[in-house]
């Protein structure tokens, strides 16, 4: 297996689980995982489950993060949770611009941008989502899109801060559909992905940032996609919501 970077696999569970749901989860996945430090693992429950989850992987190899949050710090922003919000329950990473976002809710490079930056002055690392729609791939606009995405949702991000975050590519076809790119389809748009921040930052800088895949990644395919030189682990939907299933890629992965 690869790597001068360290794999890391997230589950995001989306918009599922009550926090007893949550609690019996993430304590099956404890024991699933435990003492496994070869992969960084990331949690993203619903906001509601943030506060009772964190105490739960305390003291333990699983890391916290949260799926979404607003580019402003406090204020009159109704509905909305701030990075302050989420530092409050040892949230270390956060999700944005996730496909879902951005076509359900409209949001936009700029916006991602200014998200990223917001959770990059908190100390929180952001994990950066971008990817094709199934026309945009059958058009040959896969790299023009993903060239589009990069730019703008990492607008305004130093070398060092650029360091610190992460990328998952989604193609949006795959998201929740079973259809998996091929292991070539995601080293070449990886590939594609960190050329590109060596002409936007630097080479050094390329080499450094772990790329995530993300859409319908299983136990079963999990290995031969992480087994790929720009491969650095998995944005996992829905077979996070299962401990034996997630614990399963994680340790495919390895």
């Amino acid at each position: 297996m690869n790597k001068e970077r360290k794999l890391i696999v997230a589950g995001n569970w989306k918009m599922n689980k009550t926090v007893a749901e949550a609690l019996d989860l993430v304590r099956d996945l404890r024991i699933e995982l435990s003492n496994l430090k070869e992969v960084d693992i990331v949690l993203c429950p619903p906001f509601t489950a943030l506060c009772e989850v964190s105490k739960v992987v305390l003291d333990s190899t699983i890391r916290l993060g949260a799926q979404n949050m607003c580019e402003n710090n406090y204020g009159a922003f109704t509905g909305e949770i701030c990075a302050g919000m989420l530092k409050e329950f040892s949230v270390r990473y956060v999700i944005l611009g996730h496909s879902e976002r951005r076509q359900i809710y409209k949001e936009t490079d700029a916006m991602v941008s200014k998200k990223a930056q917001a959770a990059i002055a908190a100390s929180l690392k952001p994990i950066v989502c971008v990817g094709e729609t199934l026309a945009e791939r059958e058009g040959n606009q896969t790299e023009k899109v993903l060239e589009t995405q990069v730019r703008g949702s990492l607008a305004g991000l130093t070398k060092d801060q650029m360091a610190e975050t992460i990328i998952a590519y989604e193609p949006v076809w795959a998201i929740g559909t079973g259809k998996t790119a091929t292991t070539q389809q995601a080293q070449d748009a990886h590939a594609f992905i960190r050329g590109l921040l060596g002409k936007m930052f630097d080479e050094t800088v390329a080499r450094r940032v772990r790329i995530q895949y993300g859409g319908s990644v299983k136990p079963s395919n999990a290995r031969e996609l992480m087994s790929q030189p720009d491969v650095d682990g998995a944005l996992v939907g829905g077979a996070s919501l299962e401990a034996r299933s997630f614990a399963d890629i994680i340790k495919n992965s390895i």
